[in-house]
């Protein structure tokens, strides 16, 4: 079969399946509404979980550091595009969470995949939580290291693993909130059976940094847990994008040396380095906004219990409702966009086929007449 009949099948397959995505063209986003071909919809599917995007900091700051050192970085940061705000930047994440040296990356798929890439050799092996993110997957499965996923959130599974003999190095791989279902990762008894195993541990905290913990410093910090790899993202709490790494000083300086997605990819803008430095300042205060996206989740959990639909078992801002059937949810996503909500449904392969589900997502900038008015909308839905 040549290219293009493999590109058709393969397309073919997918509209079959009612799993065809689509980029919408978004023309406003606010955080809390957003506006597509004309029309106004309360938002529930981003991940700008502070409402950090729209500050007024942030901006003022992006736009200062473009003034002083332009658009762009205009080369690696091995060559000539890693400035003082860079290097700010990575001195402030390593201080507010207690490593000694933070890296800074293009995105978080690129810090995953250089973490991997980098460290899984010939005879290691990696035991990857079942449900982690594609990145983490998908470095694992292109790696000569041995690859095994153990049950999700189930540390026996794990021990299980752990129990069979390595030759090489061990590296344990999880998230600290899981991106589709919402729920927390079992750190500590994770991080304890890693250690007495001489492994590592590396934790994704995409959706936990910023919004839980003491000044949002994750779910590593509210579970009193310090692995050797922690990866933080900056396309959801902070509002902005990129990534960094937290390591010891001798796995920083491997990386710099060798990590390919560092060495070969121009460094983020230097005015990206300033928006971000303003994101952590305003997320070590930002007390009060945790606290109502806290109540808001509260709100919602307690109006969903009578719906039709299962609501997974997530105490963060991430609510997925189970509907299934591929068909099903996008059916219940296009009603409730009717109504004037956004929100979108989430398919196989991106979940385990049958869990097709609506991944509705909370944020500080919603008020609770938000809350009332998505589930009074839900409800309408059930009872058609």
């Amino acid at each position: 079969m040549g290219w293009q009949q493999q590109i058709q099948a393969a397309l073919q397959t997918r509209r079959a399946a009612d799993a065809w995505r689509q980029r919408p063209v978004i023309e406003q986003n606010d955080g809390r509404w957003l506006q597509v071909a004309g029309e106004r919809y309360l938002h529930f599917s981003g991940n700008d979980y502070l409402g950090l995007s729209q500050h007024p900091a942030l901006i003022r700051a992006w736009q200062q550091g473009a003034a002083q050192s332009g658009a762009g970085a205009g080369a690696s940061g091995h060559v000539s595009g890693h400035s003082r705000y860079h290097a700010e930047l990575e001195q402030q994440l390593a201080d507010w969470l207690g490593y000694s040296r933070a890296l800074l990356f293009i995105s978080g798929f690129a810090a995953n995949q250089a973490l991997i890439h980098l460290l899984a050799g010939k005879g290691d092996r990696i035991l990857a939580d079942k449900l982690s993110h594609a990145s983490l997957l998908d470095a694992a499965s292109h790696v000569p290291a041995t690859l095994r996923r153990f049950t999700h959130n189930q540390p026996a599974s794990l021990a299980a693993r752990l129990a069979t003999p390595c030759a090489g190095n061990t590296l344990v791989v999880t998230e600290g909130i899981f991106s589709m279902d919402g729920d927390s990762a079992p750190l500590a008894a994770l991080a304890q059976q890693t250690r007495a195993a001489d492994g590592w541990l590396l934790v994704d905290d995409a959706h936990g940094i910023g919004v839980i913990g003491e000044q949002g410093r994750g779910s590593c910090w509210q579970q009193q847990v310090k692995p050797e790899l922690l990866v933080v993202t900056f396309g959801k709490a902070f509002g902005v994008s990129g990534a960094a790494v937290l390591c010891d000083e001798e796995t920083a300086d491997y990386l710099v040396q060798f990590a390919r997605h560092l060495i070969y990819s121009t460094a983020m803008p230097p005015a990206q380095a300033c928006a971000l430095q303003a994101a952590l300042r305003e997320i070590q205060q930002a007390d009060a906004q945790r606290q109502k996206l806290q109540q808001l989740i509260q709100r919602f959990r307690q109006g969903a219990a009578a719906l039709p639909w299962s609501l997974l078992p997530s105490a963060s801002a991430i609510q997925p409702l189970l509907v299934g059937d591929n068909g099903r949810a996008l059916a219940l996503a296009q009603r409730l966009r009717t109504a004037g909500f956004w929100l979108t449904a989430i398919r196989p392969p991106t979940v385990p086929p049958g869990t097709a589900r609506l991944r509705i997502t909370l944020t500080a900038r919603h008020e609770e007449q938000d809350i009332d008015r998505l589930l009074e909308a839900l409800s309408d839905a059930a009872s058609e």
